[in-house]
């Protein structure tokens, strides 16, 4: 479990049965705790500099969330819905959840669970086909699932459900605590994957490629539907045979039952002048992800890889994707 430095929380957090075992664990293992009117606006945190960036990543925030509105989404999903966290422990450079100053991407815990659940579920019995529903755009539940187990109480209490389904990304490889559970075909798993070299000095504080790999195995083992995020791709100098040897490694060590399974999704990395400025300081001596030469603007303060150099690496990892895994589907590239 998670141990923070610190604990903010709102005092309504204890009205909930999940929120009350979090806070009254965190108080017994004598950690500082902070009340808080608003997880939105915590004065603590927009007061800090740049640089204490990863300090701050060792908090954790106690709340309730109190936005339910559902955005259409049409990739995987249908419907990106807010659940049960925002943010993560982790400190992925340029990661979206990094959204303004006030540094939000710090793992918040929203204890309401059962209203948000309750509203999946009534949402989707409107409709006469399966919709999918995101419940995992705003934060990591597999790495949520290991201070709050929220996964694996949604997997139990979803099982049963007449119409809809759940899915949500990773870039976590502890999924035993779920391997076990009577999901009913009703989860996408899509694990997010990187080179080696990308995650080592770029994905802080997330699971190893070889974790991930192996935990892929794991789920279409426990027969859940599962994807592969080649995501985000990153132009690095040689990111053309880092990539391929991603590919390569993904094609060796996944199962023929899992490389028969899974389908891909590839994305490439998109950028802003926020992640550059709370890089340079918060990790000076890290790659600089900013390339004048290759981005171009995308909107206010966002960047993003020039056309002609985004198509020259589709068509790259497409003629990859060919090579390595030319039965799989590939839902789209972006």
């Amino acid at each position: 479990m998670f141990i923070p430095d610190a604990i903010f929380y709102e005092e309504k957090a204890y009205e909930y049965e999940l929120g009350k075992k979090l806070l009254d664990t965190y108080k017994n293992q004598n950690i500082p705790m902070v009340v808080i009117e608003n997880h939105n606006n915590i004065e603590q945190m927009r007061k800090k500099q740049n640089k204490e960036f990863p300090y701050m990543k060792r908090n954790l925030i106690i709340a309730t969330r109190k936005t339910h509105k559902y955005v259409e989404n049409h990739k995987v999903s249908d419907y990106l819905v807010p659940y049960t966290s925002s943010g993560c422990t982790a400190m992925c450079m340029y990661c979206y959840l990094v959204c303004n100053y006030n540094k939000c991407a710090y793992l918040r815990l929203f204890v309401n669970r059962e209203y948000m659940l309750d509203k999946i579920k009534k949402t989707a019995n409107k409709f006469e086909k399966n919709m999918v529903f995101e419940i995992g755009s705003n934060s990591d539940l597999i790495l949520e699932n290991s201070i709050t187990g929220n996964l694996e109480w949604t997997i139990e209490n979803f099982k049963g459900v007449e119409k809809g389904i759940l899915t949500f990304p990773t870039k976590f490889d502890m999924v035993d605590p779920i391997l076990e559970l009577n999901h009913n075909r009703k989860i996408i798993v899509r694990m997010s994957v990187n080179p080696e070299e990308i995650i080592n000095k770029i994905e802080f504080g997330t699971s190893r490629l070889n974790g991930r790999i192996a935990a892929i195995n794991k789920l279409v083992e426990a027969g859940y539907i599962v994807g592969i995020l080649v995501a985000p791709i990153i132009l690095v100098d040689n990111w053309k045979i880092l990539y391929e040897e991603l590919l390569k490694e993904l094609q060796e060590r996944l199962t023929k039952k899992a490389k028969k399974a899974v389908f891909f999704e590839l994305i490439f990395m998109t950028y802003s002048f926020v992640h550059n400025a709370i890089n340079k300081e918060a990790f000076p001596n890290a790659i600089d992800l900013y390339n004048k030469e290759i981005m171009t603007g995308r909107g206010k303060g966002k960047y993003m890889y020039k056309p002609v150099v985004r198509e020259e690496g589709k068509k790259y990892m497409e003629d990859l994707m060919h090579k390595y895994f030319p039965n799989n589907e590939i839902k789209y590239i972006v």
